[in-house]
């Protein structure tokens, strides 16, 4: 085994090897890393501010001319260039004594007058006014008073809608002090550490702290839901930091643990100093969250789940006694999916918008406050997201829809409307194929869309309430981008291993390319469940590193596998149900057969794979369980071995059965791990993890270590010091170069030249 400390940035080597023609490109690598992509390309989306409440907006935007400032009026189609930058720039030039240049004119935050007349704003230190109709730019010297009813003491916590009462915690309770005379009172007696009122359950402090209690909008009451750790084991980390290393604990549930977070609900009368605790009790080991307080204290919903995930109530609470009523009951086989679920009230609680997936596809249902079912407002087989806007005059629904276009690709977001009565079709008011991103004016008649695709620009455009366009507006330059030799990555599909399925992908190339060469392909790889890292907008570069490492000389790709996506109906997300370790794999190995089979420039034989989290624990068993396919691995803060990792992930995407026996309900997990694939690697494979990861704890990689070498296996490890879960710094800059050397070492069959 060779064991790789991270303790220095390891400098870019000149390495040199040849098969089928090919070395290995660090420079070019290390010039596309480098690049400053914000500089090269200046502005891709359009960012409206809306002026003193109404449709009309400014946005800046720059390209390689510099940044100019535009004024748009929706209504009258009217789009202008909001100063001559050049004359303002000389006039500033004046009044500041330093040359000033127009295109390199930086005024981020504008204010208009209410007459949109004239803007102000702040300029190397002094405040300026801008007269738009004269052209004439001032100093504004003028000192401006705070109004007196804003002049007030201002006191540590959280005040009530009425600014009457403060609230805070101190020892975990929760107390409240009235502002006028700042008489406090107590309200809780039963706080203590790790089942807090305070937002921060570990506190060990006795002066005020946060709470998690939050107010009734009409100031009488306030509600809380505590989370109780007091029985959840402890991870431990180890800190190289100070004169003597620590050791550092932090409290986490893990898959299958008898005991894991419990919560209570209750509600505090702030006038009567009373608290009332809901009574919530139905399930064992059961999730409360709050669903909607309203305006007034008596209107208060509650959710609770199941630890199994597959079944939820929302209760609407009698906050003087604590009952509580049943309003909407959802139960969804074998999980709810937490991704898209949303829930909005409608005029103070009176109505409830429901997201539910009762149907295999993702659909919004329309109740009343009591639960009854008014109608259903979406359907179809494809998925409505995200809501984006609820125009409860109109009765109108805005909101995401992913799948409705044959043969479009799923994962793009299209805006849509609906009647909120389900009685009118969905109409697609986005329909370009992209991801849509949308901005509404503060009427709701006008949005702007910004939508684009891995391998299309960004395109922003004014659109009306009903999607009708009306104007473009700016578009990125691109020029200096491409002058540098950048290749925007290729959109692709392939079939799932049932031959049916769609699977969707990119494809990126070296700067370099030859098609008359053949290269190494490397699979970058993140299998859900809740998920897929996979791109859909425009964008230069990556943080996962793909296309930085297409640059030493490889076609990187990376594309979906069933048992992904929550976008794409119950039955695609919930495919690894049960089989959490295994289900992603045959997908990919058969996607990757197919792009080996449709392009002569890949080279069956030189095959890798590499991702970070759930997708470095893909690229382990991957190399383990197809061996003689996948030649190198690259593994990053991989979750190994699901039994010491997060009870919520694991429980609800693996499964986790209920036993009940009697009076008493237990709960019994079982999960495939990676530790037991150890003895099967033919393969080279890199581990890398960080030694302050408490999301994916170091432990995860060890165990996974050991049984390497217990198997006598060859492999190599990184070990990033004072790095989580996600890298930064120097340590991140480290990783790509160990993973840009591992892969042109055993992909490309170069040794270091050391």
């Amino acid at each position: 085994m060779m064991l790789l400390l991270a303790v220095n940035e390891l400098s870019a080597q000149s390495i040199e090897g040849k098969k089928s023609g090919r070395e290995a490109n660090f420079e070019q690598a290390e010039r596309f890393t480098s690049m400053k992509f914000g500089m090269l390309v200046g502005s891709m989306n359009v960012t409206p501010h809306f002026i003193n409440g109404s449709d009309r907006f400014w946005y800046s935007f720059k390209t390689g001319d510099g940044t100019r400032y535009y004024y748009v009026d929706p209504k009258t189609n009217v789009k202008k260039e909001l100063f001559n930058r050049e004359r303002l720039a000389g006039d500033l030039s004046r009044w500041v004594q330093k040359e000033v240049k127009g295109n390199e004119l930086f005024l981020p935050n504008l204010v208009f007058s209410k007459d949109d007349r004239e803007v102000e704003f702040r300029y190397a230190g002094k405040n300026f006014r801008y007269d738009l109709k004269k052209e004439v730019l001032l100093l504004d010297t003028g000192k401006r008073e705070i109004p007196v009813s804003v002049k007030k003491k201002v006191m540590f916590g959280k005040y009530s809608p009425d600014s009457a009462y403060v609230a805070y915690v101190k020892c975990h309770d929760l107390y409240v002090m009235r502002v006028k005379d700042s008489i406090e009172s107590r309200l809780t007696f039963d706080g203590e550490r790790y089942f807090s009122y305070g937002s921060k359950g570990d506190d060990t402090t006795s002066g005020r702290v946060e709470t998690r209690a939050e107010w009734f909008g009409d100031s009488k009451k306030m509600y809380v839901i505590r989370e109780d750790l007091r029985k959840v084991g402890e991870l431990p980390l180890i800190s190289i930091s100070g004169k003597r290393p620590t050791v550092r604990t932090y409290k986490t549930a893990l898959a299958g643990d008898v005991h894991v977070p419990q919560y209570e609900a209750s509600v505090c009368d702030v006038v009567g100093g009373r608290q009332v605790k809901v009574k919530m009790e139905k399930w064992k080991d059961q999730l409360l969250w709050l669903s909607y307080a309203g305006k007034s204290s008596n209107q208060l919903f509650i959710q609770r789940k199941k630890r199994t995930r597959e079944e939820l109530e929302i209760c609407a609470v009698n906050t003087e006694t604590g009952d509580v009523r049943v309003v909407i009951h959802e139960k969804s086989l074998p999980y709810l999916n937490d991704d898209l679920y949303s829930i909005a009230y409608l005029n103070d609680g009176s109505e409830i918008l429901w997201w539910s997936e009762r149907s295999g596809w993702g659909n919004y249902y329309l109740y009343d406050s009591r639960g009854n079912l008014k109608n259903q407002v979406t359907s179809g087989e494809w998925t409505s997201g995200k809501i984006v806007r609820i125009d409860t005059t109109r009765r109108v629904l805005y909101f995401e829809g992913y799948g409705q276009v044959k043969g479009g690709n799923p994962y793009y977001a299209r805006l849509n409307r609906v009647d909120l009565d389900g009685k009118g079709n969905v109409k697609m008011l986005t329909p370009e194929e992209g991801n849509h991103q949308v901005t509404f004016s503060p009427s709701g008649r006008y949005f702007v869309d910004t939508y684009s695709r891995p391998d299309q620009a960004p395109r922003n455009v004014l659109r009306d309430w009903d999607g009708k366009l009306i104007r473009e507006l700016e578009a990125p330059d691109l020029r200096n981008l491409y002058e540098t030799g950048w290749r925007k990555p290729e959109c692709f599909t392939v079939k799932a291993a049932d031959d049916c399925t769609d699977l969707y992908g990119v494809m990126y190339k070296p700067m370099d390319f030859d098609s008359t060469k053949r290269y190494p392909v490397i699979s970058y790889v993140y299998p859900g469940p809740w998920t897929e890292y996979i791109p859909v907008d425009f964008e230069c570069s990556s943080l996962s590193g793909a296309p930085q490492l297409a640059q030493v000389g490889f076609v990187v790709v990376c594309f979906g596998n069933r048992g992904g996506s929550p976008y794409r109906g119950r039955v695609y997300h919930s495919y690894g149900y049960g089989n959490l370790r295994d289900y992603p794999l045959a997908d990919n190995k058969y996607g990757l057969e197919q792009l080996i089979g449709r392009y002569s420039f890949i080279d069956s034989t030189r095959v890798g794979i590499f991702g970070h989290s759930g997708g470095g624990a893909m690229a382990v068993t991957a190399i383990c369980t197809y061996p003689d396919f996948y030649k190198a691995a690259v593994a990053s803060s991989g979750n190994h071995d699901n039994t010491i990792y997060d009870y919520g992930w694991s429980e609800i995407h693996h499964g986790i059965k209920e036993v009940q026996q009697e009076d008493s309900v237990s709960f019994e997990f079982c999960i495939k791990t990676n530790i037991e694939l150890a003895k099967q690697l033919k393969g080279h494979l890199m581990l890398v993890t960080g030694d302050a990861d408490d999301n994916v704890n170091p432990a995860n990689t060890l165990r996974l270590v050991n049984a390497l070498i217990i198997a006598k296996k060859d492999f190599e490890l990184v070990l990033l010091p004072g790095q989580k879960h996600g890298y930064m710094g120097p340590a991140k800059d480290f990783y790509y170069r160990k993973m840009w050397q591992h892969f042109a070492r055993y992909l490309l069959e170069v040794k270091d030249n050391m």
